[in-house]
């Protein structure tokens, strides 16, 4: 699987942090607003409770009995409702085993149950002599505060109940008026953060793009370019002084590869053309050692090997001629003298020369190149007489020579139905020196590769041996 572009993932990763954002203050928000409103509950119930316990404090002074546990729902009863509408709180008043002594006229409507053993255990064991029970029904949380009565001496007189309703519907609205603005200011800001990612991603990843480019059309055998970027940061500058640096290296070495190629060729050369001069000395050698055997005899046939031994030697010396002009050619080719050429009249008028040959030509269009014609010449004599080659030994032997061209290219092709070339010399083919015939040099389909890429070009072969083998090259086509 394809990971996202490094744009893209800074893109979407500055978007998640301003979401991730946005929802974390909206979290914390809500978070403090239910701890300020629990706090302000809490607040609110103990000072109810403070007041409620003042109110009986006066009560207790006031009482002309003494107070008991068991008088004290008698003494608080006629001042209960009172108290509870002057001070605005509604409670319940238990006996110290639980059991319900009296009320407030609203909170009789509801069924109230004895204290169990265990809420009056928690409220014995507290060191406040005070405990808060909370509770939930239908959605709304309740706060039942419990706490003792005491006499003026200090001691526990009953059990006073204050429940105490949450409200939060006030601020449930200044939470939802908050966070509807919030949501505003975010998503204007979520905009902004859209646009800044935008930029602030193209603006990192530019100059990786930079590097990436040059690092696609950086080549050993060309010549590359520095990377030059300014205002960049210390970790693409480390990128561009590595890859500068990378190239100066890559320039040396092509330098030095490229010696050693030169080395290496110009060795090969020598002892091909040292082998290939050695074959014609041998034979002229062996005449000339003839010769003087014959004169030495002095017999008088000896005047009649001056004509044998002149043709000899007239024969291998245009061997050599011919060696010394084909090197010749491959060494100061190709010489670009490029002009707009006829590139159909001049493959017809190369043909004529092999209308001897089984040929069938196939050129009705008109195509125009940018070439030497010389050098076009030499590509179509090489390939014919390649083929010419191949065929010699085939009973039924046929060229077909096509030349065709698109918009862009001219085709030109060389097939015939020859010996072919197997698969394991495909590679070498257009090796300098190298060559599947007897004789020769091995020189012409190097230098067809070598004019044909010297003006954009390019040639392929396809060969099924005994079968056919066909040459094709591409040329640039001008209008």
């Amino acid at each position: 699987m394809r990971l996202p572009s490094l744009r893209a993932r800074i893109f979407i990763a500055l978007i998640f942090l301003m979401l991730v954002a946005s929802l974390l203050i909206a979290g914390v928000t809500i978070f403090q607003y239910s701890e300020q409103s629990n706090a302000y509950h809490e607040q609110r119930l103990e000072r109810k409770e403070n007041q409620l316990k003042k109110q009986i404090d006066y009560l207790l002074q006031d009482a002309v009995l003494e107070v008991t546990p068991h008088n004290s729902a008698a003494i608080f009863e006629p001042h209960m409702q009172q108290t509870a509408d002057v001070l605005n709180i509604n409670f319940r008043i238990y006996s110290l085993t639980g059991v319900l002594l009296s009320s407030t006229q609203f909170m009789e409507a509801a069924p109230v149950q004895e204290l169990t053993t265990t809420l009056l255990e928690q409220l014995e064991s507290n060191p406040s002599n005070r405990l808060i029970d909370v509770s939930t029904t239908d959605g709304i949380r309740m706060r039942s505060s419990y706490f003792y009565v005491f006499d003026t001496k200090g001691l526990p007189l009953a059990i006073l109940n204050v429940p105490y309703f949450d409200d939060d519907s006030l601020s449930s609205l200044e939470l939802n008026a908050f966070l509807f603005r919030l949501v505003q200011v975010y998503v204007i800001m979520l905009i902004i953060a859209i646009i800044l990612a935008f930029f602030v991603s193209s603006y990192i990843t530019q100059s990786l793009e930079t590097i990436s480019a040059k690092l696609n059309q950086t080549k050993l055998a060309k010549l590359n370019t520095k990377i030059e970027l300014t205002k960049a940061s210390k970790e693409i500058s480390a990128l561009v002084d590595a890859y500068n640096h990378m190239v100066d290296e890559l320039e040396q070495s092509a330098i030095e590869l490229a010696k050693s190629q030169r080395e290496a060729a110009w060795r090969e050369m020598a002892k091909q053309v040292a082998h290939e001069i050695k074959n014609p000395l041998t034979p002229m050698r062996l005449s000339i050692q003839h010769f003087e055997q014959q004169v030495a005899k002095g017999t008088s046939e000896w005047k009649s090997y001056v004509h044998e031994f002149s043709q000899t030697l007239i024969q291998q010396i245009d061997t050599m001629s011919a060696i010394a002009s084909a090197f010749s050619q491959f060494a100061t080719m190709p010489m670009d003298q490029s002009t707009r050429i006829n590139v159909t009249e001049t493959v017809n008028r190369a043909l004529e020369l092999y209308k001897d040959a089984p040929l069938a030509l196939d050129a009705a269009e008109t195509y125009f190149a940018q070439l030497d014609s010389t050098q076009l010449v030499r590509i179509v004599n090489n390939l014919m007489s390649n083929a010419i080659d191949a065929c010699a030994e085939v009973p039924e032997p046929y060229i077909h020579v096509r030349l065709h061209g698109d918009k862009k290219w001219i085709y030109f092709s060389v097939e015939d139905n020859g010996r072919g070339i197997s698969e394991a010399l495909h590679e070498r083919i257009f090796e300098p020196t190298f060559t599947t015939k007897t004789s020769g040099m091995g020189l012409g389909l190097s230098m067809v590769k070598s004019i044909v890429e010297t003006y954009g070009g390019t040639v392929q072969f396809e060969s099924k041996p005994d079968i056919a083998t066909r040459f094709e090259v591409r040329l640039p086509r001008i209008n």
